[in-house]
């Protein structure tokens, strides 16, 4: 995902002379909402995404089309997907500085992902580590969709021809994935998509469940999971109940291997407050356990307050947040429409135009 982006027209759609800011690198990224945003999300990734719009021509979406693959509750859907888009905004992504918009309501992402659909091999497909964990996990429900969802990621990404895709490690082989596909495209119709690339941010943590600190944080396992909306009781329980370690030691040292629990709390406390890990044992030295579990939780609670207050004014002003996602529609389609348009074309569509 390497590039310039040379629009002759703006994301806003209006014909003009390309300024620097034009110029800028595009970068694209997605949550589904099937669940809420947690701490993981936000420190591993969101925290980052705000100050980018001075670097980057930024395209941030709902993929609520790739909820489906696993049964929804549509009321919770869409209830979640605003809640998202709040929460959003709320961590600080201005939306007159980034594109910000429900995937589902810009219809080339559909569009584009049948074509690709058509350009990428089922041994791929059968390779997605993503497939055979939600296999293993909804057999009732092993459907195309779950199957086929990395050509519409594909899409997702091909789309807005992106210079850079932030992912976290476990997401490269997506990234890797559309690459291929791209370049397949392009090597039969020529130069049609950008090669985008993952983009691995320098700073942002890989956060823990508090209950399963082997693992990443989950909203599929609640109880170990800090929601970016959990009110501050609920914050400072979670963390009270955090598993640390059953070492005789019982000191507050950052040890990923043979203290876990620790160690991610330890990454909480120092994302958080900017800390290093030897200012944090120097802190609590002496302490033990029972003093850093609570300040831990503190401090989150500290920083998610203002967001969750936030968000909380944003989903009640409707009208506003309508006139968020209608404008980021329409800008992430003129952009996505074009794309598509020459995609047609190649395959040999009929336009109507």
């Amino acid at each position: 995902m390497i590039g310039e982006k040379t629009m002759s027209e703006n994301v806003s759609g209006d014909p003009q002379i390309q300024t620097q800011a034009e110029k800028k690198k595009v970068m694209l990224s997605g949550i589904q909402p099937s669940g809420d945003l947690h701490l993981g999300n936000y420190l591993g990734a969101i925290i980052n995404w705000g100050a980018r719009s001075d670097e980057f021509d930024c395209f941030y979406f709902m993929a609520d089309l790739h909820t489906i693959t696993v049964r929804q509750e549509p009321a919770k859907l869409r209830q979640r997907t605003l809640e998202q888009l709040a929460l959003y905004i709320a961590c600080g992504l201005d939306p007159e500085k980034n594109t910000l918009f429900i995937q589902s309501q810009v219809p080339a992402h559909a569009q584009l992902g049948w074509v690709l659909e058509c350009y990428t091999q089922f041994g791929e497909l059968s390779r997605m580590t993503q497939f055979k964990d939600k296999s293993e996990k909804h057999k009732d429900n092993i459907n195309a969709g779950l199957f086929a969802y990395p050509s519409l990621m594909a899409a997702d990404i091909l789309l807005y021809r992106p210079d850079y895709v932030p992912v976290g490690e476990d997401q490269k082989q997506h990234v890797e994935l559309t690459r291929n596909v791209a370049e397949r495209f392009n090597s039969i119709y020529g130069d049609v998509f950008k090669i985008p690339e993952p983009y691995i941010a320098k700073t942002g943590a890989r956060i823990y469940g508090l209950t399963t600190p082997d693992s990443k944080m989950s909203k599929s396992i609640p109880e170990g999971c800090v929601f970016l909306m959990d009110d501050p009781d609920t914050i400072a329980r979670k963390f009270k109940r955090a598993v640390t370690d059953s070492d005789t030691e019982r000191c507050v040292r950052f040890d990923r291997e043979n203290k876990p629990g620790v160690s991610n709390l330890m990454n909480i406390y120092s994302t958080v407050t900017g800390k290093s890990f030897e200012e944090i044992e120097k802190e609590f030295e002496g302490k033990g356990y029972g003093v850093f579990k609570p300040a831990v939780g503190e401090c989150v609670i500290d920083t998610l307050r203002p967001i969750r207050e936030e968000a909380s004014r944003i989903i009640k002003d409707k009208a506003y947040l309508e006139s968020v996602y209608k404008n980021g529609a329409e800008r992430a389609s003129r952009v996505a429409d074009r794309t598509l348009a020459k995609v047609y074309k190649k395959v040999g569509f009929v336009s109507l135009k």
